[in-house]
């Protein structure tokens, strides 16, 4: 018997796909996809390291390709599938842009700001919250970032 996965795992492993090619550029392996109405809008995958852009994370690229796409700086009703735990700049702009619905891996204990470190996604001080979902393929997720930190920390 064959087990159909939740609509939280397809996308998840969309973003999984993401981070993979973020791996093989070198850059840290993280990757978001946006969904609207059961439909993926965008992907990306980090590009900071090859832009030598600081705001060029997958969430980020994501987020611009979604409102480009959607012909609107207004992503309601999107939901936002992403492999680690999103930065404050990251989490800022999904406040901003309306997100409905945040998913995301792995937690990041040194600049996570959906739980970890800050809480801005669900500030009551900002007119906006987000539904967040924590730990679809927490491991996946930590396992292929160890690996390209490990990597890292051999090559140097």
């Amino acid at each position: 018997m064959t087990k159909k996965l939740s609509k939280e795992k397809i996308f998840m492993l969309k973003a999984l796909e993401e981070a993979k090619k973020a791996y093989k550029k070198n850059e840290v392996p993280v990757g978001t996809v946006i969904v609207k109405d059961g439909i993926i809008v965008s992907k990306a995958h980090n590009l900071n390291i090859k832009t030598k852009d600081p705001t060029a994370h997958a969430e980020i690229l994501a987020l611009r390709k979604a409102s480009k796409k959607l012909k609107n700086h207004r992503l309601i009703d999107c939901e936002v599938y992403t492999t680690l735990e999103p930065c404050a700049m990251c989490a800022g702009a999904m406040v901003y842009a309306r997100v409905k619905k945040l998913v995301y891996a792995a937690d990041d204990s040194k600049s996570g700001c959906c739980k970890s470190v800050l809480n801005i996604v669900n500030n009551n001080k900002f007119n906006h919250k987000i539904e967040v979902v924590s730990g679809i393929y927490k491991n996946k997720s930590e396992m292929l970032l160890k690996k390209f930190f490990k990597k890292l920390r051999e090559k140097n």
